[in-house]
């Protein structure tokens, strides 16, 4: 059975006051055993009486079932069909499980490098400034997921079985707190070993997982992919693809564009990337608490209209860091991401602004690529105005509302360094004005939020993907290329971790039913 509670802090903390309110909920006698656990809980701060919402799983038979992840992979045999999947991110990888789950073979190709040899890239980009564009925040073994922070919350609860996606990465080593808390949060130190366990169930099972295996051509034939080329040498037969290669590869983009698949320019959001003391942001939420045992570090979930349009946090990040995510050498862009327990001195968040393809200035119908290139020329103007480095300009947020270049900075999370620019001389005029009046907005929501102890970093720029890949909405399947299923946040159907791990299920779903149909 299921009891809900409201329970201050401490009390959510305190096991014998919990076993004794389900006790005096259920007018149990004194020492009657039982069991529980949390079923799922949230913080409410809404009011200076902060409560935390907790629901709970009851046993009256005082033993607790054994978690079950709702996985069964099946062992691929000489007759299995084959999926080939580009990408090893969540998308990727999910849609790799889930093959295995549905008898058929997966065969997955990822441009980057396993998880342990992109750390040593990871710290070369920090320490040294070298991008390498084949191994990146953003490129290689688990995607932008493995280093962002591996926060779980969706509100696409129409796209799939959210719970199930929850219990496989349980499955494969996170918590079970992320089944309960209504934000859930792996971590980014957390996540490798977790990616590295599904990428060898992929392999226990029959499959294949390829690193360093670039897709660099499409043989398509009478509107069906019949081949794939993988580094520029190696040409495989392929029936069907699995293209889930995430929002920053551009390539794929222009090699879809080449191959007249069908892709379209998208709407996408661009700004800063703000970062507070945690102490500020736990302060405002948490009514003057800060620093305290028995809540989690406070985040913001902040929105406002300016001019039509809208503009919101996106990607907050308490108690985390700000890290450098280019996939090209001549290009800033900044991310953020937590560690498990979210203890870093500084809190962040991306604060964007909604763009529309039609609202750039080379806008034509005919060019899908619109976005994407307004998007690339951001970046790289604010690499040139940072003095070509990996260095990202910064200001500091008030200086930044009342146009003036900032004198110096608080310590900034961000490894490789900021320069002090003004960045209303630097990002799109229509953003910077959006982004002002935002910021004045904020204030009133969170007083305190507009403070020059806050420091802006530009520019946070990949929010989502700036081209979508049409697909049928039954077969997932492109709407003019048969056998290509465009998948995940890159094709422009997932924005995070969860939904871009559901639309890889969905998309092997619909493989089986392709084949199914063609027998």
């Amino acid at each position: 059975m299921q009891l809900q509670f409201q329970f201050s802090p401490e009390e959510a903390k305190d096991d014998s006051f919990i076993r004794s309110a389900i006790s005096r909920e259920l007018k149990l006698p004194k020492d009657h055993p039982f069991a529980y656990k949390w079923h799922k809980r949230s913080i409410d701060a809404r009011k200076r009486d902060i409560k935390v919402n907790a629901s709970f799983e009851v046993f009256l038979d005082g033993i607790l079932p054994p978690f079950e992840a709702e996985f069964t992979p099946r062992k691929v045999t000489p007759d299995s069909k084959v999926v080939h999947i580009i990408g090893a991110g969540p998308a990727g990888l999910y849609a790799g499980l889930r093959a295995l789950e549905l008898g058929l073979k997966p065969v997955v190709f990822e441009r980057g490098k396993d998880v342990r040899s992109r750390r040593r890239d990871l710290a070369i980009l920090n320490k040294e400034h070298i991008v390498n564009s084949e191994s990146n925040y953003c490129f290689g073994e688990g995607g932008a997921g493995t280093y962002s922070d591996g926060k779980l919350y969706t509100r696409s609860k129409k796209r799939g079985d959210v719970m199930k996606a929850l219990k496989w990465f349980v499955h494969f080593g996170a918590h079970e707190d992320i089944i309960v808390d209504a934000h859930p949060h792996i971590g980014t130190n957390k996540l490798p070993q977790i990616i590295v366990a599904m990428r060898d169930c992929i392999i226990e099972f029959g499959g294949e997982v390829h690193f360093e295996s670039k897709l660099t051509d499409l043989q398509i034939v009478n509107g069906a992919v019949q081949a794939i080329e993988i580094n520029e040498k190696e040409l495989i037969p392929c029936k069907a693809l699995v293209l889930a290669t995430g929002h920053s590869a551009r390539d794929i983009f222009y090699l879809l564009k080449d191959k007249k698949v069908s892709i379209q320019a998208k709407a996408f959001a661009l700004g800063v990337r703000v970062e507070h003391t945690q102490a500020m942001i736990d302060e405002i939420q948490y009514h003057g608490r800060h620093n305290d045992e028995f809540l989690p570090p406070a985040s913001y979930s902040l929105v406002t209209q300016v001019a039509d349009k809208g503009v919101y946090s996106f990607c907050m990040c308490p108690g985390g860091i700000i890290a450098p995510c280019a996939t090209e050498n001549g290009e800033v862009v900044t991310n953020g991401w937590s560690p498990s327990k979210r203890n870093n001195p500084t809190s962040n968040s991306g604060i964007v602004v909604s763009v529309e393809p039609e609202e750039l200035p080379n806008y034509s119908p005919g060019n899908p690529l619109v976005s994407l290139e307004f998007q690339q020329e951001v970046e790289q103007r604010c690499w040139r105005s940072a003095g070509g480095t990996q260095a990202v300009p910064a200001q500091r947020l008030k200086d930044f509302v009342e146009g003036r270049k900032s004198k110096d900075f608080p310590r900034t999370s961000y490894q490789p360094g900021i320069v002090s620019v003004d960045l209303n001389t630097v990002l799109p005029d229509f953003i910077t004005k959006r982004l002002r009046q935002a910021f004045l907005d904020f204030d009133k929501k969170m007083r305190g939020f507009l403070t020059n102890d806050a420091v802006l970093h530009a520019p946070e720029s990949r929010t989502s993907s700036p081209v979508s890949v049409p697909r049928d909405n039954e077969t997932c399947m492109s709407v003019n290329t048969k056998g290509l299923f465009p998948c995940g946040e890159g094709a422009g159907y997932a924005g995070g971790i969860i939904s871009a791990a559901i639309d890889g299920m969905k998309c092997v779903d619909a493989v089986l039913k392709y084949y199914q149909s063609d027998n």
